[in-house]
């Protein structure tokens, strides 16, 4: 009996492994890794001003979701659902461009609430964009980024290094962020499946 037991036990130890490493297998396939670029914008002075219009418009309705929305709600479905509409309407951004302030007042939230601490302002040098407020060019090397005032078409200051990476990609968001230095630059995400290990 002790002997059958043990194989039992052994049959099932193996088994276990078998699952254990085939589901982490599966895990690993599934991973993706994100790779950031960051690329200099060369706009127009019109279009430094429709940047610097959206990046304020966005860090109001952040500072606004923040201190009209109950501080306890970290989740950014939640808050979207809150106050979606008004914030649509007061700052004049686009439908992708609210979501993505509350997801960004969410993470923030989220961050702080982690350390104990709170969420107190935004600040006018960001704003994120997704598949329907950016897109990158490859013919030119643009990035077509949506403002307050219209889209956007901004040549990009490339590197031979930028060009490899972005060539055949179609990235799916990106940062538009201004620099200290007071030039404009994208932040650009590009994923991909994550080496096997």
């Amino acid at each position: 009996m002790l002997a059958f037991r043990g194989i039992a036990t052994n049959l099932l130890t193996r088994s276990t492994i078998f699952m254990l490493a085939y589901h982490f297998g599966e895990f690993l396939r599934s991973m993706k890794q994100v790779l950031t670029l960051v690329v200099k914008l060369q706009p127009t002075s019109k279009q430094t001003q429709l940047l610097g219009y959206t990046a304020q418009a966005f860090a109001d309705a952040c500072n606004y979701i923040n201190k009209t929305v109950k501080p306890n709600l970290t989740n950014r479905n939640s808050i979207q659902a809150v106050c979606y509409q008004d914030v649509k309407e007061r700052f004049g951004l686009t439908a992708n461009h609210v979501v993505r302030a509350c997801a960004r007042v969410a993470a923030n939230r989220l961050t702080a609430k982690q350390k104990g601490r709170k969420v107190k302002h935004f600040k006018p040098t960001s704003f994120d964009c997704d598949t329907r407020t950016f897109r990158f060019i490859e013919t030119g090397y643009l990035a077509s980024i949506s403002t307050t005032g219209k889209r956007a078409k901004i040549p990009m200051r490339v590197s031979n290094y930028h060009i490899g990476k972005l060539s055949g990609q179609n990235p799916t968001s990106a940062q538009v962020c201004q620099h200290q230095d007071g030039d404009w630059y994208v932040h650009i995400q590009l994923k991909s499946d994550a080496p096997p290990p």
